[in-house]
């Protein structure tokens, strides 16, 4: 399967196959997000919809912890893949599963001091926080599953397999919405039917997702113990996925300053951030998938020492990427008003967010770099280099603070993102190279 993979045309259709599916299932991501908030508005209060929305953002900040192993997962597999291991790419999936249920059953034993501290966080009034607590206490079993589902997906990705991907994320989603209204609506069990949805809704997806990967269950070595706990495997990954979760906690970090540093220009202005960086959150659901699709291609023809296939496989990813960073900037300074108008009824707000818009039009372009590099860099395993380059980012993120902030406002919070962008991108860029060599056959690259 791995060598025939390899020997397919590499070509634009191809990147398309694994990307568009990927596209499509994060569209279902926001809409199940409006419709969780639209059941529960139809209650009449504000306590509940403010519940199911700080109980949902405290479970899916402890869940994110873990999305390292979406990521390290797709890297390795790829490129096991791309080698031809068949028995190595079972015995992933197995090491995927066995980091995902200890990290799940530990988050339900500790769930109590767990709770605690993310209220103490983030407080709320009593009643929020007794109908988040509701919510959590309930949602909570199921992150065994929620988190198994990270390591299943970036197994499939690696194989590109995104139509089974799509398939998972589209069931889960569509279940949670179904459920939302039975629960809800028919049956009135306000909160606790938000959550007893997306319960049902995750284990559910977690038990087609294992079906979808069954051709590993049929390979001896998923449960080859030996195998699956070679120390020098275990470090190798453990290593991989420290330093992604250090560059993804760096890149949270740089996104939560932004929010608060914005907190210090008002409410209007701090709201007109918030609307805008849904755009870049429509961006990231836009490049996600031709990230994927670098994913799996650049690791599989690492895997198979392929250096020339692996640029190729980055170059045509990256132009898709480029394609749709170019649509969306176009859009956003055609459209971005009106989408402004949509998210929020405040004339002050629109007026503020309006002010700002110029940087969302930049934003896709300046950022396409970026996004598209983590993709090479992840299916190449390229942690390290990751997390360094996005250690020199953040830094360029504070310096340009220091500069701008108090000479440009708001203004100067906004281009002081955009240029950590463009610092990741160069960063990265300049690393490339490296993994070029490390694809070339022994030969090759001593020569």
């Amino acid at each position: 399967m791995a060598e025939a993979a390899a020997a397919r045309p590499l070509t634009h259709r191809r990147v398309l196959k694994i990307a568009l599916p990927i596209v499509l299932s994060n569209a279902t991501v926001p809409l199940l997000g409006a419709v969780d908030t639209g059941v529960v508005g139809q209650m009449g209060q504000a306590a509940p919809i403010g519940a199911v929305g700080v109980g949902a953002i405290i479970l899916t900040a402890i869940y994110w912890i873990f999305g390292f192993l979406r990521m390290g997962t797709t890297g390795l597999v790829s490129q096991a893949h791309g080698a031809g291991q068949t028995g190595e790419v079972a015995a992933l999936l197995t090491r995927a599963l066995l980091i995902a249920w200890t990290a799940g059953l530990a988050i339900i034993l500790l769930q109590l001091p767990i709770f605690a501290a993310a209220f103490w966080m983030s407080p709320a009034t009593s009643e929020v926080e007794s109908l988040a607590r509701e919510y959590m206490q309930i949602r909570v079993f199921s992150a065994p599953a929620a988190i198994s589902i990270y390591g299943l997906t970036g197994w499939l990705i690696a194989q590109e397999r995104a139509k089974s991907m799509f398939l998972i994320q589209f069931w889960m989603n569509g279940l949670n919405i179904l459920l939302d209204l039975v629960f809800v609506l028919g049956l009135d069990w306000g909160v606790q039917g938000v959550a007893w949805a997306t319960f049902l809704s995750e284990w559910s997806a977690f038990g087609l997702a294992l079906y979808l990967c069954r051709g590993a269950f049929a390979v001896p070595a998923w449960r080859d113990w030996p195998r699956v706990f070679d120390g020098e495997r275990l470090r190798h990954m453990m290593a991989l996925n420290t330093n992604i979760l250090i560059r993804s906690a760096l890149l949270q970090l740089m996104f939560l300053s932004f929010v608060m540093l914005g907190a210090d220009f008002g409410d209007t202005t701090l709201a007109a951030n918030q609307v805008l960086l849904q755009f870049l959150y429509i961006t990231a659901y836009g490049m996600d998938g031709f990230a994927f699709a670098a994913e799996a291609l650049v690791g599989g023809y690492m895997g198979a020492r392929d250096h020339l296939k692996m640029r190729r496989a980055a170059l045509l990813s990256s132009f898709w990427g480029l394609m749709v960073g170019l649509v969306m900037t176009l859009f956003f300074a055609i459209a971005g008003g009106a989408i402004i108008d949509i998210m929020t009824t405040s004339e002050p707000v629109r007026a503020e967010a309006r002010v700002f818009l110029f940087y969302m039009v930049l934003a896709p372009v300046s950022g396409v770099a970026a996004w598209m590099l983590d993709g090479i860099f992840i299916g190449a395993t390229g942690g390290r280099d990751m997390r360094n380059m996005m250690l020199v980012s953040f830094a360029v993120y504070l310096i340009a603070l220091a500069v701008l902030l108090p000479i440009f406002g708001n203004h100067g919070l906004w281009i002081s993102l955009l240029i950590s962008f463009v610092a990741r991108g160069v960063t990265l860029g300049l690393r490339y190279p490296s993994l070029e060599r490390r694809a070339m056959p022994a030969g090759v690259a001593g020569g």
